[in-house]
C-alpha cells in the first residue's frame, strides 16, 4: 500500500512552499493567522534567518509558527532545562515549535515509603 501524500487544507507541500505568506495565512486558523498578521518578533526573525543557512539551531523561541519553508530542518528547542531535538515534518505545519518540546514531565509515584501514614501504608505493595 502506497503512502498517502501529505496535504494541508487541500494543498500539497510543493504548493504550500510556492505560496506567498499572505496566501498561506488564509489557510491557517484564526489565532495563528492573527499572530502572523502582527508580524514576527525580532527573536523569530533571527531564528528564521539562521534556519535559512544552517541546521541544528538552538532556540528559546517556542512560539514560532511552523512554516512550509522550514520543513526538513532540525531545531533544538529549550524546554526550561535542556534542548530537545525536533525534526520539522510536514504534518507540523501551522503548529508552534514549543508544542513538540514538552516542558513538564509525567509524574509517577512509587509505593508508600517508611514515613507514610497508617492509611497509605495498609495499601498492598504488590
Amino acid at each position: 500500500m502506497a503512502k498517502k501524500e501529505f496535504t494541508y487544507r487541500g494543498k500539497t507541500l510543493e504548493e504550500l512552499q510556492a505560496m506567498g505568506m499572505n496566501e498561506f495565512m488564509e489557510l491557517l486558523p484564526a489565532r495563528r493567522r492573527r499572530s502572523l498578521i502582527r508580524g514576527f518578533t525580532p527573536e523569530q526573525n533571527k531564528l528564521l534567518e539562521k534556519l535559512e543557512h544552517k541546521d541544528n539551531v538552538k532556540t528559546h523561541c517556542r512560539e514560532l509558527i511552523i512554516l512550509p519553508s522550514i520543513i526538513g530542518k532540525t531545531i533544538l528547542v529549550h524546554n526550561g532545562k535542556t534542548y530537545n531535538k525536533i525534526l520539522i515534518e510536514d504534518e507540523m505545519i501551522g503548529h508552534l515549535i514549543g508544542e513538540y518540546s514538552l516542558s513538564r514531565n509525567k509524574v509517577s509515584h512509587s509505593s508508600p515509603g517508611v514515613g507514610a501514614t497508617k492509611s497509605s501504608s495498609s495499601v498492598s505493595v504488590r
